[in-house]
């Protein structure tokens, strides 16, 4: 079965659309990739989705709008992402698609006088169906979080199926906007597998570029500025006591906590100092490697003598993310996603194709060891053609 698998995330630059072929071997799937595209957003669409981020200025006109707006660009870049590989709709059989997050509280919170978990993606699956005339799965975290879970990481149960190993503890790690890792147990130890966010992946240093090139450049190019800069310690410790980083797992984190305000401090108090800019750069990448690395110390090897870490999402691009990432964990044999045969800006649409298909197939596809859930539960909401 091909389905598609369709994927924005907290970064927010563009669509991953990836075309997956679905086989059942016996209580276990097989996958491979048949095409894959990345479409970035346009600049105005892009703005209009950072515009949504500011919860003190978002209006709810504009949310209704890009719902629907977002459903029209998802299908366009499935149709393209179709036709790029040589196939036509009539060759796929479904879509599962994340949405894009425009807000993820994942605590509860108070709220008309009970406690509220809550979340938000939008990109309309209607729209999708109709254009596509494909059955189109979508709001996958919802039904997570009203079973007491997080609502992430997701694809801690792709990970699962896909990157255990018999006899060796694994780590699979995605850095996207923010960065999460999955714990694989060996098979044979028959312990469950578990997950939690590290903390920002490239969102910070995103958002701090951003800033330093007025707009002309969104991301580090393979972490070249930061290359040219020298780390501050006195800074890096500051940030490195807030106090989601000592916070044991399940936990789940996003823009709301390291977003816009977080990188405007950043900035801010960066420009007063005085120190250069490039400094900066190499500062919060290393803030990235070190939230990470010190989550894997503190709440994994103690318990799991981990021997690989594969990375996949834009950070695995970013040589002074992976060289720090190495660097800190010495006996850990740390893997590019791409030479698993999945590739590492594909990994989470490719997820989120196998979701979809096990909610087709009324299989629970949430991992409640991951997401804090009381129980396994079938994600997703089916809209048909």
């Amino acid at each position: 079965m091909l389905g598609i698998g369709l994927m924005s995330g907290t970064s927010a630059d563009g669509i991953d659309v990836a075309i997956a072929e679905i086989v059942p071997e016996d209580s276990k799937i097989r996958v491979s990739l048949k095409g894959f595209r990345c479409i970035p957003y346009s600049p105005d669409i892009r703005d209009y989705i950072f515009a949504l981020f500011d919860v003190s200025a978002a209006r709810i006109t504009d949310l209704a709008a890009m719902n629907f707006l977002l459903g029209e660009v998802y299908a366009d870049a499935i149709l393209q992402t179709v036709a790029g590989a040589g196939l036509t709709l009539k060759d796929i059989s479904f879509i599962g698609s994340h949405g894009q997050t425009v807000y993820h509280q994942p605590c509860l919170e108070e709220y008309g006088g009970r406690p509220i978990r809550s979340t938000l993606q939008i990109g309309e699956a209607a729209v999708m169906a109709e254009r596509t005339g494909l059955p189109v799965v979508s709001d996958f975290r919802v039904r997570d979080l009203a079973a007491g879970g997080q609502g992430a990481p997701l694809v801690a149960y792709v990970d699962a199926l896909l990157f255990a190993e018999e006899d060796v503890d694994v780590i699979a790690a995605n850095i996207g906007g923010i960065a999460n890792i999955t714990v694989l147990p060996s098979r044979r130890s028959g312990r469950a597998p578990f997950a939690f966010d590290t903390g920002p992946g490239n969102m910070l240093i995103d958002a701090l570029m951003m800033r330093l090139t007025q707009g002309r450049e969104t991301f580090d190019q393979s972490g070249r500025v930061a290359k040219s800069g020298e780390i501050h310690p006195e800074y890096l410790r500051r940030w490195l006591k807030l106090s989601y980083f000592a916070q044991c797992p399940p936990k789940s984190t996003g823009r709301e906590q390291f977003g816009g305000d977080f990188a405007d401090e950043w900035w801010r108090d960066w420009r007063e100092s005085g120190n250069s800019m490039n400094d900066m750069m190499a500062t919060a990448t290393e803030f990235t490697v070190q939230t990470f690395v010190r989550s894997v110390s503190r709440f994994v090897l103690p318990d799991y003598p981990v021997k690989k870490l594969w990375v996949s999402g834009g950070g695995a691009h970013n040589l002074s993310i992976m060289e720090g990432i190495e660097r800190n964990l010495p006996g850990v044999v740390v893997l590019h996603q791409d030479q698993s045969g999945i590739p590492a800006d594909a990994k989470e649409a490719v997820a989120f194709a196998v979701l979809g298909y096990q909610t087709l197939h009324r299989q629970p596809n949430n991992l409640p060891s991951a997401t804090g859930a009381q129980h396994s539960v079938v994600m997703g909401k089916i809209s048909w053609p």
